[in-house]
């Protein structure tokens, strides 16, 4: 990024200024990126777990395989998925809060002892289902969160600091120039009006004789 400035006071005042604020603003960056970074290894923990978890269920329900076939899938229903938002390192990602599934009556005397336990398997399974899919949408939210404050990170300490600091040293070492040459022409000049002064002294001194 070229920074845009111009060899005086205020420019300088002005670059300092921004300069400053990137400074103070970059800990608070480098802080929220580390949060970030421990937040995504979390959630992708959780997503390993829940992974097992699946499988372990998967496992589960095709040794009854043969049962579930007798099973009526329409027996029960996922109705609502009810959830609610929270901020993690500054970030609003959807949390499950609840599943709700509606149930069809059925006899318990002409039905297999075993479907009262299929529903809570089938819901077993559907709230890990579902739970993966919060989860992996969280991931995407912290991983894109932090790989935009990466880059702002990367901005202000590779690109922006440096630049600042940079244009700061050109200026003041402009002015110092600038101020060096005034200040010897100034010497030179009052030479000049003391060798003049005394020339003339000389003269009249000369004149009087």
């Amino acid at each position: 990024m070229a920074i845009q400035y111009q060899f005086n006071k205020t420019s300088l005042q002005g670059l300092e200024k921004n300069l400053k604020m990137r400074q103070r603003t970059l800990p608070t960056l480098q802080s929220k990126e580390s949060a970030l970074r421990m937040e995504v290894k979390r959630a992708k923990d959780e997503i390993a777990a829940l992974d097992e978890e699946v499988n372990r269920r998967i496992k589960d329900y095709d040794q009854m395989l043969a049962l579930w076939g007798e099973f009526d899938t329409s027996l029960i229903h996922v109705d609502d998925v009810r959830m609610s938002v929270k901020k993690i390192a500054g970030v609003r990602v959807p949390v499950l809060d609840e599943v709700v599934y509606s149930t069809k009556e059925f006899s318990l005397f002409s039905s297999p002892k075993w479907f009262a336990d299929g529903f809570e398997q089938l819901k077993a399974i559907a709230d890990v289902g579902i739970r993966q899919e919060f989860v992996r949408r969280k991931v995407e939210l912290l991983e894109y969160a932090r790989k935009k404050t990466t880059q702002k990170v990367n901005l202000f300490e590779k690109v922006q600091i440096p630049g600042y600091q940079d244009a700061i040293r050109k200026i003041k070492r402009f002015m110092e120039d600038e101020e060096n040459l005034s200040k010897s022409s100034q010497k030179i000049v009052k030479g000049k009006r003391e060798r003049e002064a005394l020339e003339a002294e000389q003269e009249r001194k000369e004149a009087a004789v």
